[in-house]
């Protein structure tokens, strides 16, 4: 509850010779925070000045109570919610696209992905985009070993003692033929280019379509897809990287007002880092991603702007008070005036953490004490 209360400072009325000097209180206070996490702030309090005889005019201040509770400073700085690592799919081999997927469709290694020619184009796992048909005699090559690995992962090596060298072996023909049966598709043991689109997510969502139904094939972008994780970008101020760390933790604050915590996964310079398009304003900054603790939360928020907080020096069951309750005494430290029935007495305090405009304090003040505040 706070209340008004007028202050008038008394006539000095004393001859001039025996006039004593009246202690001062300091009635300027500066506080500045580096890094964002708190700005300059000033209290100037007139009232408190009695370096005159005459009577000074009555000034209106009110009172606040002496809180308890956390107190931490950090940075802030807006960021976006976006589907993570946007990745544009470049069909290989020749012919005319006759279906593809919707818009927000997800896709798992092994399914089809779109169709050409009217015959599937299944979605495999690997690094390295397919450039030859593979069968038997083929050379030796990595891109025989990634399609191993994808005929293991998915079953269809199972009891041949398949392994996931670079060779294309009798075992590899057999999967290959499992693999062409389970998807309605002739048993030929070869695979051919353009049947195939190799990423490295195993499930990816479908962003944006690139091509039309009935269009050839050629060097455009099929489609963009991007992973099913949602996570946030933010590019911070040169002067604030040093607080965004490798594996740090911090707190995403998201449209509907709702908190995630996350961990930094990547500081990229130079782009989105997500690889999205900076654009000419974020090509020269760091763009700093974060995956995020909880997905179902942020699916409910979807893609949407956010803010990004790196929560530094921490206080709890701390007693705070508004920084401009504080008064800076004659002989260094601070001091707040404290309402005890009808008057007030200053209270010499101890100054700790100071951020978003409150200061942590110790001293002879419990919490809930009423302190006076300029209004």
């Amino acid at each position: 509850m706070s209340r008004t209360v007028e202050t008038t400072a008394p006539a000095d009325t004393s001859p001039a010779p025996t006039r004593k000097k009246r202690r001062k209180v300091v009635v300027a206070l500066v506080l500045v925070a580096a890094l964002g996490g708190s700005g300059a702030l000033a209290a100037m309090r007139p009232w408190e000045h009695h370096g005159t005889a005459s009577a000074q005019p009555s000034v209106s201040h009110g009172t606040v109570a002496v809180q308890k509770g956390s107190l931490s400073t950090g940075i802030q700085v807006g960021g976006a919610l976006s589907y993570d690592t946007p990745t544009p799919v470049i069909a290989s081999g020749h012919g005319t696209i006759t279906a593809l997927p919707a818009v927000g469709a997800v896709v798992k290694a092994g399914a089809k992905f779109y169709e050409v020619d009217g015959r599937p184009v299944v979605l495999l796992t690997g690094d390295r985009p397919m450039w030859r048909d593979l069968g038997p005699e083929i050379s030796d090559g990595p891109d025989i070993e990634q399609l191993k690995r994808n005929l293991i992962k998915l079953g269809h090596a199972d009891g041949l003692g398949l392994t996931a060298d670079q060779k294309f072996t009798p075992a590899t023909v057999t999967a290959v033929k499992r693999w062409q049966k389970s998807l309605g598709e002739k048993q030929t043991g070869t695979v051919t280019l353009g049947s195939v689109v190799m990423l490295p997510q195993a499930t990816v969502r479908v962003q944006q379509l690139g091509a039309q139904l009935g269009s050839a094939l050629g060097a455009t972008a099929v489609m963009t897809v991007t992973g099913t994780d949602l996570v946030a970008t933010a590019q911070p101020a040169d002067s604030q990287l040093s607080q965004f760390k490798p594996n740090g933790r911090v707190t995403v604050k998201l449209a509907d007002g709702s908190t995630i915590n996350g961990r930094i996964r990547s500081l990229v310079h130079g782009g989105s880092g997500n690889g999205g398009d900076s654009g000419s304003d974020g090509a020269d900054k760091t763009t700093v991603t974060i995956a995020l603790d909880h997905q179902r939360q942020a699916e409910q928020a979807g893609p949407s702007s956010v803010t990004v907080t790196v929560v530094g020096e921490t206080v709890s069951d701390a007693l705070i008070v508004p920084v401009t309750a504080l008064l800076a005494l004659d002989g260094g430290g601070y001091g707040v005036q404290v309402v005890s029935g009808t008057t007030t007495r200053l209270v010499r305090i101890q100054l700790g953490l100071v951020a978003d405009a409150k200061a942590q304090i110790t001293g002879d003040v419990q919490a809930g004490a009423q302190v006076v505040i300029p209004k």
